[in-house]
């Protein structure tokens, strides 16, 4: 089972920047294996994918976030990241990493990814 552990997630007000972290106990030279993506859920809603990138750093965002938030990953410490920028109040939810070995599905499911971890909470308030 691989662990997935977040930070990075406050309350801010509109406008602000923040960086979320996802610290994974992959090791360094299988991380590269790895389909990476942040998922975010709010009560009552289903959870979305929010941004992924493949094993070959091909980046793909849902189109609510295009042009405010950039993943990457480092994988020579197994770190996802996630910088959000310009945020609404719209963008608040716990923002969850997730994993999944080898290359990613063609579309954004949730589901693809078969490893998720517990999540950070980001409040935007207006």
């Amino acid at each position: 089972q691989v662990q997935l552990v977040e930070s990075g997630g406050r309350e801010v007000q509109a406008g602000e920047s923040l960086r979320l972290s996802c610290k994974t106990d992959i090791v360094s030279w299988r991380f590269g294996d790895y389909c990476m993506g942040w998922l975010r859920q709010t009560p009552g809603k289903e959870r979305e994918v929010v941004a992924r990138i493949e094993t070959n750093g091909k980046k793909e965002y849902v189109q609510s976030v295009q042009g405010r938030f950039t993943i990457s990953r480092d994988n020579s410490e197994s770190i996802l990241y996630l910088d959000m920028n310009s945020l609404k109040p719209e963008d608040s939810a716990m923002y969850i990493c997730a994993a999944r070995r080898w290359a990613c599905l063609t579309d954004l499911r949730p589901t693809q990814f078969g490893h998720q971890g517990q999540g950070t909470q980001v409040t935007v308030s207006s």
